[in-house]
């Protein structure tokens, strides 16, 4: 019953949340008006920008900040016991989160769509707009590497996944063609869609699995052990790299089509998708909760106590390794840069903005209980045939409770160890996996339908991170006549993917290990960014003598917590590659190891990025410093007039329709 009270109280707490302090902040903040003219009418072009039914814009957006951050996050944090990450879900998604997208989509609304890194450029001032856009192309680089490894670890590790996830795309856009030209309904379509989704996780499960590593024959040997004379192909040819070459080309393509065409279907496909998974996962832990299967208390500790001399500490990096559940910065992106640009009423924005995130917490407190009381509830193993077989204890009886939990969250094997990303990802899998066989489904189809969940979202996450990638890209390349022609539509797309692949393939230890080089990064910067829009969000309230009081003490969370954090990414790991290569300078290692716990830990593009990360930060928070005592109630400069030259000339091409340029 503690799993089944838990999750209650959580999802009530939502819900209360949502009609309270969600209706304040729309009502008396933002002042949401029915009859506000919106960007999706502003600057119609069927292709960015569309007025779309709040029901399809609330599944995309929520479907777009899901993908796998609330599901590695929370797998992660609580290798520091359920209660702290519960906690930080909870309040943070109420209180910070959801405060932080729902500005970001108002601020944008009010601007004409633009991105909030846009925004800050008249609301603070023109460098703020540089130093927010340098930000947001960092983090989407490190969001675009991170994800597509995630979706190709899947593959990798669940190849019955495959099937279901490419069948989709064809599916969507068949849907989105129906829809945008016939003006047919999406309800109906997309819910057969999500039948035909199911069927291919079945043929996937059992009939066709598709998995390159046995299709290809290729070498999964890491490149420490690969010969001397190693071809290209066995030093590079392994199924994460195939698969994130090919999940790239993907985004490319899905990134430049008009979004009625795949980003629309496919993203209301998807959160159909995550309805009916949540509904499955709801069930499973009720009946597992009720027959004592499924028991949170006895199955992980509320707050650990044996963590590894090695692992980061609880503060501040619980709050750094949940992010999209709690807060995240790339929701602010998705936010101002794809869904301000199809919200047709500026009511629905409270729906959108602030009712997604909450969802998404829901979302977050189910993989908590999936990876603490799900994976106690066994632990078992793919035989060749397939099947998978429970794991025993030494005296025979099923590794149950404590025992399976420890032997996947295994503190002696050292933080290193335990914190991979396919392990993570696989704690849910498997936790979710054994809440289903609660209801009847059975384990192997089970891991389908979790593996599925994982890479769709992952994958609509990939395709919008491109979107808005190009986005940035085209803003900061539109702003001098020297990298003018940088700013076209495909030139920056392509130079996106391209900066992703480049980090995910070779800029790790070996091929494809790049997202996990910056893994560390990724949860800093997205705090980092969440700091800095809700800054933007303050800024667009005093100018306008609204009350901020609510907003400051999230934006200097945002702020103090990804700052220390990346001080001590920077500062704190394994010097031993370090003194390999400079045996001359042990000792300034062993000089920052010593009293104050900081040393060198060699990663130089780890290094890299975070010094940039702080940079931008220290010079964007001056910034804001010296305007904040100007700017109360005096009102930014105002945007030129819809199809002058001058707007023409400040937008990139997909907001200058109304110019008559596309």
């Amino acid at each position: 019953m503690s799993t089944l009270i838990v999750a209650a109280l959580s999802f009530f707490g939502f819900i209360l949340a949502y009609h309270t302090y969600g209706r304040w902040l729309g009502r008396k903040i933002f002042r949401l008006d029915h009859e506000a003219t919106t960007p999706s009418h502003q600057l119609r072009d069927d292709v960015d920008f569309v007025p779309t039914n709040r029901e399809v814009v609330f599944g995309h957006h929520f479907t777009s900040i899901a993908g796998t951050g609330p599901i590695v996050g929370p797998a992660i944090a609580v290798f520091w016991g359920w209660l702290p990450a519960l906690l930080w879900v909870v309040f943070g998604s109420i209180f910070v989160g959801a405060v932080h997208d729902f500005g970001a989509l108002v601020v944008s609304l009010r601007n004409r769509g633009q991105t909030i890194g846009e925004v800050a450029g008249r609301l603070i001032n023109p460098r703020a707009k540089f130093l927010f856009l340098m930000v947001l192309a960092l983090a989407l680089t490190v969001v675009l590497a991170i994800f597509g490894l995630v979706i190709a670890l899947i593959f990798a590790k669940y190849p019955q996944s495959v099937l279901s996830v490419w069948v989709e795309v064809p599916v969507a856009i068949l849907i989105g063609y129906y829809v945008s030209r016939r003006g047919g309904n999406l309800l109906w379509p997309s819910l057969a869609a999500l039948g035909v989704m199911y069927g291919a996780i079945v043929l996937g499960v059992y009939l066709l699995p598709i998995d390159l590593t046995q299709l290809l024959h290729v070498n999964l040997l890491t490149p420490t052990d690969m010969p001397a004379d190693a071809t290209w192909w066995e030093y590079y040819g392994n199924a994460v790299v195939i698969w994130t070459v090919i999940l790239l080309i993907y985004c490319f393509i899905a990134s430049v089509l008009p979004v009625w065409t795949l980003l629309q279907p496919r993203d209301y496909i998807n959160s159909h998708e995550l309805v009916l998974a949540l509904f499955l996962l709801g069930l499973g832990l009720v009946v597992a909760s009720l027959t004592g299967a499924a028991n949170l208390f006895a199955s992980a500790p509320a707050v650990a106590e044996n963590i590894p001399l090695d692992a980061p500490p609880i503060f501040p990096f619980l709050f750094i390794t949940i992010a999209c559940g709690a807060c995240s910065g790339f929701h602010c992106l998705v936010s101002s840069g794809t869904s301000s640009k199809q919200v047709d009423n500026e009511k629905d924005a409270q729906y959108v903005g602030y009712g997604a995130m909450l969802l998404e917490g829901a979302l977050a407190v189910v993989v908590i209980l999936a990876c603490c009381a799900g994976v106690g509830m066994g632990r078992y193993e793919r035989a060749e045939d397939g099947s998978y077989q429970a794991v025993a204890m030494a005296d025979g009886s099923p590794m149950v409770g404590r025992a399976s939990w420890e032997a996947r969250y295994d503190a002696s094997a050292g933080w290193k160890k335990f914190n991979s990303l396919g392990n993570m990802v696989g704690a849910f899998v498997d936790g979710g996996a054994n809440f289903l066989t609660a209801i009847g489904i059975p384990l192997r189809l089970g891991l389908g339908i979790m593996a599925v969940l994982v890479a769709s979202f992952a994958a609509t996450t990939l395709d919008t991170a491109t979107r808005l990638q190009r986005y940035v890209l085209q803003e900061l390349f539109a702003s001098s006549p020297v990298t003018k022609p940088l700013a076209d539509k495909y030139v920056a797309t392509g130079i996106a993917v391209g900066l992703g692949g480049l980090v995910a393939i070779f800029a790790g230890n070996s091929p494809g290990a790049g997202g996990m080089l910056l893994w560390p990064l990724f949860g800093a910067i997205n705090q980092l960014l969440a700091g800095m829009a809700l800054m933007v969000t303050i800024f667009y309230l005093w100018r306008r003598k609204i009350p901020v009081w609510f907003a400051v003490p999230p934006m200097l969370l945002m702020l103090f917590l990804p700052a220390l954090a990346t001080l001590w990414n920077m500062f704190n790991g394994d010097t031993a590659e370090f003194i390999v290569k400079y045996p001359q300078l042990a000792w300034l290692g062993e000089f920052f190891r010593g009293d104050t716990g900081f040393f060198w830990n060699g990663k130089y593009l780890l290094f890299g990025f975070s010094v940039g990360t702080l940079v931008l930060q220290a010079w964007m928070m001056v910034e804001a410093f010296l305007m904040w005592p100007k700017a109360k109630g005096i009102l930014e400069e105002a945007l030129p007039p819809l199809g002058s030259p001058a707007n023409a000339e400040a937008q990139p091409a997909e907001y200058a329709a109304a110019g008559g340029q596309n």
